[in-house]
């Protein structure tokens, strides 16, 4: 285990250079990795092809909605047991967008490890029950104040606008605008605020009749409005294989897409937890299209996926990021550590496509309710972000912001490529009748049960939309 913390101490070493934008009034970093970009359909740290060798990290699960890059008593050890892994990226669900994360995002940046995070937390993201109302100026400025706390560190590698907010019931694709115009708000907000360039796109759910569809919704369009990546969950992978688990067909789905792709989790629990997963990933089948994943999850919780465990009170909601329990291996981290020494990531370019390119829209079909490609205009109220900044975050204790809009919304000019457009005078009504929150449904959703209500009010939006 100590050989593959040595392997990733040299090769994060390699890809590090000093920073110059550190003062004398800062404490010193040892190390800044380069911040990864988007070519063509993959991703770049410097001149070097980059894959995702990560996992999911959110001790005490969704619910308990902590951040653990706040506190270094909570993350300096794990990130110990990040280099054991030889990982180069974790992805983070809920952060607190009022406090400071210096400590632990440094610390992660001298171990070579990127981070991927949400920019929703369940308090203040969009609800797929009620889209409209939830796409909000509240909401923008708590997504605003995230990408301000965490842009400024150069191993945040990307920024999800959504989590699993489309699942496979055709009304819930209905929420897909309102995530589309999140990911255009995010990207017109960090180039308003003149920061450098940072990914931002959405993390699909393990849903088969419309992820192809989704797929295309997020990069089709124009330029401004759609996404730098597209990632997905996927636990088709269980007592199987590459080709009968579909990775097969799931390529050749992808292949041609136009921007990198990968999978945001994997990690099947019922085939011995082997992850064979990482040597497709790794592979010349899937390297052409795929960019590599995240392990579904670090720590273990009640859903049983972790590889880890952390001693201590994990009482249900009393769950403290302060405890040092000791940090408790599972047979799975042992899996897990050998199947990144067994399968590198490849060296060279691995044969992907040097030019991005857009799709064309999805049509309205039984997996799919959005017809047209007009988005919701940016809240008038929430274009002051874009010149005055967001100011101080709500955090993760803010009163939300589901509430704080209306049913009505305004639709972008078409064509327009602004988000500061003037609003077209037609307007809509909210379009979802689905119940939950979009964001925290972690772990492969087609296994939960899904509760459709509001029959009625559902058909009288489909109608309204459709005019």
């Amino acid at each position: 285990m100590r050989t593959v913390a040595v392997l990733s101490a040299l090769a994060a070493a390699s890809a590090v250079h000093a920073n110059p934008t550190q003062t004398s009034q800062q404490k010193p970093r040892a190390v800044s990795l380069e911040p990864i970009t988007a070519t063509g359909n993959a991703f770049f740290a410097g001149d070097k092809r980059f894959f995702v060798r990560g996992v999911a990290y959110q001790p005490g699960g969704s619910a308990a909605d902590l951040d653990p890059l706040a506190d270094p008593e909570v993350c300096l050890p794990d990130i110990e047991k990040f280099k054991d892994l030889g990982l180069n990226v974790v992805r983070v669900y809920s952060t607190d967008n009022s406090k400071d994360h210096k400590e632990c995002m440094d610390a992660l940046a001298e171990a070579g490890i990127y981070v991927a995070l949400d920019a929703n937390n369940p308090k203040y993201s969009i609800n797929r029950a009620k889209p409209a109302r939830s796409y909000n100026a509240d909401y923008l400025q708590s997504v605003f104040a995230t990408i301000d706390e965490f842009i400024k560190y150069p191993n945040t590698m990307a920024f999800f606008s959504g989590n699993e907010v489309i699942h496979d019931l055709a009304n819930t694709t209905l929420a897909a605008p309102f995530v589309k115009a999140t990911t255009r708000d995010m990207r017109s907000y960090i180039k308003a605020r003149g920061y450098r360039k940072a990914l931002v796109g959405y993390s699909a759910a393990d849903v088969s009749t419309n992820r192809i569809q989704t797929a295309h919704y997020f990069n089709c369009g124009t330029e401004d409005e759609r996404s730098d990546f597209f990632a997905f969950n996927d636990y088709s992978w269980c007592d199987t294989d590459y080709i009968t688990a579909g990775w097969d067909k799931k390529v050749e789905a992808f292949t041609g897409y136009g921007l990198p792709i990968f999978l945001s989790e994997y990690g099947c629990t019922t085939n011995g937890r082997t992850f064979g997963e990482i040597e497709a990933l790794m592979s010349g089948d899937m390297t052409p299209v795929y960019s590599g994943g995240l392990m579904y999850e670090y720590t273990n919780e009640t859903n049983g996926f972790g590889i880890l465990r952390i001693e201590g009170d994990n009482k249900a909601g009393e769950i403290d990021l302060k405890q040092t329990g000791e940090r408790v291996e599972l047979p799975e981290f042992a899996s897990l550590s050998s199947a990144m020494v067994a399968y590198p990531a490849p060296t060279g370019d691995a044969g992907y496509t040097k030019t991005t390119n857009s799709v064309a829209c999805p049509t309205q079909d039984d997996h799919w309710a959005v017809e047209g490609t007009l988005l919701p205009a940016m809240p008038s109220d929430a274009k002051k972000y874009l010149t005055e900044g967001a100011g101080k975050g709500p955090g993760l204790k803010g009163v939300g912001s589901q509430d704080s809009g209306t049913d009505e919304v305004v639709e972008a000019q078409p064509g327009s490529g602004e988000v500061d457009a003037p609003a077209s005078s037609s307007s809509s009504t909210a379009t979802s009748s689905s119940a939950a929150n979009g964001r925290t449904a972690m772990g492969p959703v087609d296994k939960a049960p899904f509760v459709i209500s509001g029959i009625v009010v559902f058909f009288t939006l489909v109608g309204a939309i459709a005019l």
